[in-house]
């Protein structure tokens, strides 16, 4: 495992407490297997840089982009934060590679597992917070987050829920989401379609739309609240 120093180094921050470093990068496997050498885990310091990031990209949009509505700053903010664009942040940074993990989370693949990064990533940010201060938080969100917020600006603020569902379901592992016809009504020149989405088989939301396009989002979209995935905040 490389060493820490090196994390700073690529990062940009050096700490003052390398404290707070050790925490961020001590998943809570590894906290239960060796308490003495790791008394907490960055569940707590995921929290705060949750808190922290969504601040940071807020302010952003919010400065540099007056043109864009609530909704429309909402939902960018929403792909910003989320845990596939996280993950990719911190592959970017190679943060996997400094965590600290137990047998077994090591073993199954812990190391590249998308919600360990996001987590990891989320409690660096707020170790960077707490160790140097809100502007060196802002300064490290930024320069990270450069090509993903340019990125989901070129693209515009329509969220892909299905896109989003077939992710969030392969990363805990289930099978691919299955849409299906339930329903038609309306004449020919005003149809209205109903689709349900079925996720390990069982049906995890249902849409309606004026094409099957939209009621198949719709029901990815229901399917994302039913599944807990919050794309609100």
């Amino acid at each position: 495992m490389p060493a820490p120093e090196d994390l700073q180094k690529t990062s940009g921050i050096a700490f003052k407490n390398q404290l707070l470093l050790q925490q961020a990068l001590s998943h809570s496997s590894y906290c239960h297997e060796y308490p003495d050498l790791a008394p907490q885990s960055n569940e707590r310091l995921e929290f705060l840089g949750d808190a922290v990031l969504g601040l940071i990209v807020a302010e952003k949009l919010y400065l540099d982009y007056p043109a864009l509505d609530e909704g429309s700053m909402t939902k960018l903010r929403s792909a910003l934060v989320r845990e596939d664009t996280l993950a990719r942040v911190a592959k970017a940074l190679n943060l996997g590679e400094y965590l600290c993990l137990g047998r077994g989370e090591e073993a199954g693949g812990g190391r590249s597992r998308p919600a360990n990064l996001a987590r990891a990533l989320e409690a660096f940010i707020a170790s960077i917070y707490l160790d140097r201060g809100l502007a060196s938080a802002r300064e490290f969100v930024l320069k990270w987050f450069y090509t993903e917020l340019k990125e989901a600006v070129d693209r515009g603020t329509e969220v892909n829920y299905k896109s989003w569902l077939q992710e969030l379901v392969q990363s805990r592992g289930k099978s691919s989401p299955i849409y299906r016809v339930v329903a038609t009504t309306g004449p020919d020149h005003d149809r209205i379609f109903t689709v349900e989405v079925l996720v390990d088989g069982r049906v995890a939301g249902t849409g309606s739309g004026k094409s099957k396009k939209a009621a198949e989002s719709g029901a990815a979209q229901q399917a994302l609240v039913n599944l807990g995935e919050d794309f609100t905040s």
